[in-house]
């Protein structure tokens, strides 16, 4: 979780709890600027995952890349072994 998720959920949070409050006291002001935090929150958050998602490799992609790193490696090994009995 990086920075740009924890301030989203903490803007989201807020602004639902601004409008709620706005709800409960009849403020349509603060229902529209809790809302608009609300979803503020939202995005930035998004932004975040979005974000981590990009700087890690998936899981496939790093197993696709071991089994090449393999793949090579056993090509090369055979070789050596040849080499080494003629």
């Amino acid at each position: 979780m990086n920075k740009d998720e924890v301030k989203g959920k903490a803007k989201d949070v807020a602004g639902r709890v601004e409008r709620q409050v706005g709800e409960w006291t009849g403020d349509k002001e603060a229902q529209a600027e809790g809302a608009a935090k609300q979803v503020e929150g939202k995005i930035q958050n998004a932004w975040g995952k979005a974000k981590d998602a990009v700087k890690k490799p998936s899981t496939s992609q790093a197993d696709h890349d071991r089994a090449e790193d393999q793949a090579e490696k056993d090509e090369a090994q055979p070789r050596r072994d040849r080499a080494a009995s003629e």
